[in-house]
């Protein structure tokens, strides 16, 4: 959200849904759509059906590579290099859309002077890629009326990816594909209200709808709403928090997040929230993370409350209780707002989840012509800013809320830990189809369970062979963090010198190793990208899911 807010005013996929079967091009790049968002993926096959052209930029041979017109293999951790590249070639090759960028855009000229140093060689020595592909990637992107650039957490994940997110911003500004029906700059969001919680607030640095809580404007507006003065300093992010437990932090809340099993540097995380004095977990399940706490509370599941969600195009949809909840068993607005008035707090008097969202509407300058039954169909795309308002499926049409978008100059840094002779094997991670972010849910369905009972780490067949390791045999991976025992699986879908496994086992918990830095604007953590070490083992002793030990042979 940071990187687009910057360069766009916006933090948040430009064009609608229905708009992918729509493009010249499309560009996806850190998206692993076909697994990660397999129903919206198909919108691109519908595309493609049609006539577009496909370049899929992964270290991986995704679904998306095989689909692709032009496929680029490029090393982890390298995406600025290769996005500088193309603004380069798009640049020397008078493909810069002058009229938009003059007109629209700021920064132009001196953004132009700066990419003029990053050619494709340039660019090769640091992804590995052919020149030759980076030029071809450059010409049909720049060439494409419209060309519409689609990404995940591939290229945020780093502790670059303000910086990646911003170079996409730049490819779309110079080839004025920006308010454009078919283009755009699209990130997909990870998990379904994504999106949502950012809109409401759950930032530490803004009020809902984006608004900064160090905006004089906005903090007298908040203050006036709720009646007390608020202090204008930005609250602190989860990286900082796990930081300060048992120092200046010494109880906490998590709600709905498998903290232990989905943040990277395991042991850390569980040493923190071992330091606390009092941790409340609020989830549907006995999660990893719940038997750390002193107290877990029991929350309702999406078909057992009513509420909100706004999608990854900024629909703003309405949820339907459809069964009550079990047992003790509430909805997570009531069980944070009952504990808000038993802590003294006013203005948590809730009875139904349509006051939440109606006082969002009333603050939030996205939702302000929207209320709760003006969004019972799904018709709205935020911003809506006034009553009678249509929505905006397409933002930055009549120009950009900053004024013009603003282009940025990025130079290309190494990821925060590189291989060396001590661990000169490069571990990347992400999501599979068959299980959704750590399994809480789909782990526990036995009906589902069976397609993926396993992690397994995918290695390149002749790297298997050159390790001495054996396809279904297990490989004992560490990194300067911690090691674990994972069984091999040998694939051509992994290139050579970098292997791929999921994050989302706790009996294989893969985030003992990740997280050597963070970004240093979002502190988002660099996941992608993890310099191991690996050698043959013995099959690992089962270890109790949700124990917090690693799986030792």
């Amino acid at each position: 959200m940071a990187g687009l807010a910057a360069t766009l005013g916006r933090g948040a996929m430009s064009n609608p849904l229905a708009d992918m079967e729509l493009p010249d091009v499309i560009f996806c790049i850190g998206t692993n759509m076909t697994e990660a968002h397999p129903v919206a993926a198909t919108r691109i096959k519908k595309a493609l059906a049609r006539g577009a052209k496909l370049i899929t930029a992964d270290p991986r041979r995704i679904g998306l590579a095989d689909l692709a017109d032009l496929y680029l293999p490029l090393r982890v951790g390298s995406d600025a290099a290769l996005l500088l590249a193309m603004a380069h070639v798009i640049a020397r090759e008078g493909l810069v859309d002058e009229g938009y960028v003059d007109e629209r855009v700021a920064g132009g000229e001196l953004f132009l002077d700066h990419v003029k140093q990053f050619t494709p060689e340039w660019a090769a020595g640091i992804t590995e890629l052919d020149p030759a592909d980076i030029e071809k990637a450059a010409l049909m992107f720049g060439g494409a009326q419209p060309g519409a650039i689609y990404y995940t957490l591939g290229i945020t994940e780093h502790i670059c990816g303000v910086d990646n997110v911003q170079s996409l911003g730049n490819l779309a500004l110079i080839t004025g594909n920006l308010g454009k029906v078919g283009g755009g700059v699209n990130p997909m969001r990870g998990q379904n209200n994504i999106q949502g919680a950012g809109d409401c607030g759950a930032i530490p640095n803004n009020y809902v709808g984006f608004q900064p809580v160090d905006d004089p404007a906005a903090n007298e507006k908040f203050e006036a709403a709720y009646g007390r003065s608020i202090d204008t300093e930005k609250g602190i992010t989860k990286v900082t928090a796990l930081n300060e437990c048992g120092k200046s932090i010494f109880g906490m809340l998590i709600d709905g997040e498998n903290t232990v099993v989905s943040d990277p540097d395991r042991h850390h995380c569980e040493k923190a929230l071992k330091a606390l004095d009092f941790l409340v977990v609020v989830d549907i399940f006995m999660t990893e993370t719940a038997e750390y706490a002193d107290v877990v509370l029991p929350a309702a599941a999406w078909a057992e409350t009513d509420g909100v969600q706004t999608n990854t195009e900024r629909r703003v949809q309405r949820l339907r209780k459809a069964v009550d909840p079990p047992g003790e068993a509430k909805p997570d607005w009531w069980i944070l707002s009952t504990l808000a008035r038993r802590m003294g707090f006013q203005g948590f008097d809730y009875t139904h989840a349509s006051q939440v969202f109606n006082e969002i509407c009333e603050l939030s300058t996205l939702y302000h012509g929207l209320d709760w039954d003006l969004i019972a169909e799904g018709e709205y795309q935020w911003p809506v800013p006034f009553k009678g308002h249509p929505g905006t499926p397409r933002l930055h049409e009549d120009g950009f809320v900053n004024g013009r978008g603003q282009l940025k100059l990025i130079a290309y840094r190494d990821p925060a830990e590189v291989i060396d002779d001590e661990f000169p094997v490069w571990l990347t991670t992400g999501r599979r189809l068959q299980s959704y972010h750590t399994r809480t849910q789909t782990g526990r369905a036995a009906g589902i369970d069976y397609l993926l009972a396993e992690e397994t780490l995918e290695i390149h067949p002749d790297d298997v062979r050159k390790w001495g390791l054996q396809d279904g045999g297990f490989a004992r991976m560490a990194s300067r963090r911690g090691e674990v025992v994972i069984m091999v699986e040998a694939t051509e879908r992994s290139p050579r010198g970098t292997v791929f496994a999921s994050f989302a086992f706790s009996e294989t918990p893969v985030n003992v190793l990740t997280g050597g830095g963070y970004d240093p604007v979002t502190h988002t953590a660099e996941v992608k990208v993890c310099p191991v070490s690996l050698t043959p083992c013995e099959p690992p002793t089962k270890a109790k899911a949700g124990d917090g030990s690693v799986a030792a042979d």
